[in-house]
């Protein structure tokens, strides 16, 4: 078993070297046939994704599984459509690759470029949802990564049948190097990818928390990603209501099984007693059940469906529930307002609702998060609504990629140095040659030419 995964990773590690070359507009040809065979092949991925929805529904019958994993888990003509135009938005942007980002004169005919470059191997790790396999593999082609994926087992089939469709139309167009990307599918499989840091450069685990967090703890291997979706909603008093009772509820109802959609509402107590009764209703209609303060509960109990409004406890400030149930506590002030999504939030995404520009100001200064929103909902926090075609994931680490992560996030870099038989030696002594460290005013280049 580990010699076949050693060998898998071995395979994708090679081909990485050369896909980190290939030009652009091989790489756009083969996003294209991509798009071209999911569409080709929609009854073949159906009839594999009816199969592991069935298995998954007697799964969360038995309490096994949880039925956000199976709404994540489905696909249809919609989502089939979705992964089409998202590897088309994909060809559409920029190629991050071999783009000169800083250029140095560092003495006459010694100059220094900073270039952007592949990652490497990357590894996908990831829960339910197939439509994972194209948007991360159509990145990862485009930035020239190769890559390893290991999906759930409640998804085996619909990855394994979207996965070789990908891979066969990718394979179809020369110049890509075969092999760069894998498909490991046994649980074990898991734990031999997360020991192989000498081979794999960065972990991407899509997920659950709980999932995330073991990812996390258990390899030296870089992750990026997030354990939590624990996102905020904070009503100002200076709020327009009519914003604030569709923000709000778009960022619960919209689609509550997702990391973006909001877990806890706060509001300003001098707006409570006027917001919370009619929001309270639109949230109840909807299904939502609500988990008071105390403060909030008071405002709320006379209305009709109180059967499902209960009191908060500690717990729920820190619970991702991804479904439809919403904490809700009345706070002082924006500034408390702030203190509880920095305490207790997951630095995911948070929005104010205000007409005030001091508020807007204090509060975009001051969350910690990689996602604030102004009078909008959270759940525009996404690759493809960001304009980046798709998304690996989202990132709360601050590291060189931060929210959600497109093609950006999937290159780092390189320095090349060009000289003319140039040596340290000349630079140090009694006669030691000056450097210059001249900025170069270029935006791009081919430090090769």
């Amino acid at each position: 078993m580990v010699e076949d995964v050693e060998s898998k990773v071995k395979t994708a590690k090679k081909a990485a070297i050369g896909l980190a070359s290939v030009s652009s507009d091989v790489k756009d040809l083969a996003l294209e046939n991509m798009a071209l065979a999911l569409d080709k092949q929609r009854r073949l991925i159906l009839e594999a994704n009816a199969a592991d929805i069935l298995d998954a529904q007697e799964l969360c019958e038995k309490g096994e599984l949880s039925r956000a994993l199976v709404d994540r888990l489905k696909v249809d003509d919609n989502k089939i459509n979705g992964m089409i135009t998202g590897i088309r938005d994909v060809i559409k942007l920029d190629d991050p690759v071999g783009r000169t980002l800083q250029a140095l004169e560092l003495d006459r005919g010694l100059n220094l470029y900073q270039v952007s470059w592949p990652i490497g191997l990357i590894g996908v790790i990831f829960e339910s949802r197939p439509d994972v396999v194209p948007q991360i593999m159509s990145l990862c082609l485009k930035s020239g990564n190769s890559t390893i994926f290991k999906g759930g087992s409640e998804s085996m089939r619909s990855n394994r049948v979207i996965f070789d469709v990908l891979v066969g139309a990718v394979e179809e167009i020369k110049g890509i190097p075969e092999g760069a990307f894998q498909l490991m599918e046994t649980r074990e499989e898991v734990m031999d990818i997360l020991k192989m840091d000498n081979y794999i450069d960065l972990l991407i685990p899509r997920g659950s928390n709980a999932f995330v967090k073991f990812i996390q703890d258990n390899t030296r291997i870089t992750v990026l990603g997030h354990a939590d979706g624990i996102c905020h909603a904070y009503v100002d008093n200076m709020a327009d209501l009519t914003k604030a009772y569709d923000v709000c509820f778009d960022s619960k109802v919209q689609y509550p099984a997702v990391c973006n959609a909001i877990e806890t509402l706060l509001v300003h107590q001098d707006i409570a007693g006027i917001f919370l009764p009619e929001m309270a209703q639109r949230y109840l209609d909807a299904g939502v059940e609500l988990r008071c303060d105390e403060r909030s509960h008071e405002i709320v109990k006379g209305i009709k469906a109180l059967k499902a409004v209960f009191r908060a406890t500690e717990d729920d400030w820190r619970t991702e529930y991804n479904d439809l149930i919403l904490s809700v506590k009345v706070v002082d002030s924006i500034d408390d307002a702030i203190d509880h999504i920095n305490n207790y939030g997951s630095h995911h995404t948070d929005s104010i609702v205000t007409e005030n520009a001091t508020s807007r100001k204090l509060f975009v200064n001051l969350v910690e998060s990689s996602s604030v929103m102004v009078n909008a909902s959270t759940r525009f926090a996404d690759g493809f609504r960001y304009g980046k075609g798709a998304e690996v994931g989202i990132s709360t680490n601050k590291i060189h990629a931060r929210g959600p992560v497109g093609l950006e996030g999937l290159v780092i870099y390189k320095y090349v140095l060009i000289g003319n038989g140039d040596v340290v030696a000349d630079y140090v002594g009694p006669n030691a040659k000056e450097f210059t460290h001249k900025k170069l005013d270029v935006e791009y280049m081919d430090v090769t030419s």
